[in-house]
């Protein structure tokens, strides 16, 4: 299956220089400059990961990925300039996967997008599924459903929710989270996996006060929940 690529950078050097190297990794790599133009592309082509500039003319990059997630359950990972960990987190706040901060190389791109990739694929030859009361989750086919409806979630939301449920009552650390979830793929901060788990209570409609999946553990980190 040929990989899509959305690349939205308005840049017209950074643009180039991406593009080449994506297009050199075997990627099929579409272009956009502008936001309404990156929207446009993401509802006709379908990509699997969008490489998204925070800073675009027309429409920013925050609007534009909670556009695209009204829509489209596909990659996104997004590239600025800002560094503050509260911009990280807006980021993932509104449905980015993942977050690259200027100057990166762009091996480090490479990587991040074949990481990204592997979260949306996920093992495909295990047929097998979690069922936690009202809640099934299908690894092979990556899908959630809650009293037999089916919830969207990001891949990076996913494979924390799977690790989780896989793991009832075990208490997990931000940091080991991160690691049993995305393993070494993922270069962000502890913190950031607060933003994906309010996206997954909110999504559940888990109640942060008396949570009925997702547990915090004050102090320590996060649990699912033991249910006979």
């Amino acid at each position: 299956m040929e990989l899509k690529l959305l690349l939205v950078e308005d840049e017209p050097d950074m643009l180039e220089e991406m593009n080449t190297c994506l297009r050199r990794e075997g990627f099929r790599v579409l272009t956009a400059c502008t936001g309404k133009e990156a929207l446009v592309l993401a509802r006709s082509e379908h990509p699997h990961v969008v490489i998204l500039d925070w800073m675009l003319p027309e429409k920013n990059g925050i609007d534009v990925c909670r556009e695209i997630r009204q829509f489209s359950h596909c990659g996104i990972i997004m590239v600025t300039a800002r560094s503050d960990e509260s911009d990280k987190i807006r980021g993932l706040e509104i449905g980015a996967d993942d977050y690259l901060t200027k100057p990166f190389s762009l091996r480090e791109l490479v990587t991040r997008i074949r990481a990204l990739l592997r979260r949306l694929r996920g093992p495909e030859d295990k047929p097998a599924f979690l069922q936690r009361d009202n809640l099934i989750i299908s690894e092979a086919k990556c899908q959630v459903f809650v009293d037999d409806q089916e919830i969207q979630l990001t891949p990076t939301e996913f494979k924390i929710l799977y690790t989780l449920a896989a793991h009832p009552g075990i208490v997990f650390s931000r940091l080991q989270l991160l690691k049993m979830a995305l393993a070494d793929e993922y270069m962000g901060y502890e913190r950031t996996i607060d933003s994906h788990i309010r996206n997954l209570r909110r999504k559940l409609r888990d109640d942060s006060t008396h949570p009925r999946y997702i547990q915090t553990v004050y102090g320590f980190g996060y649990r699912f929940g033991e249910r006979p």
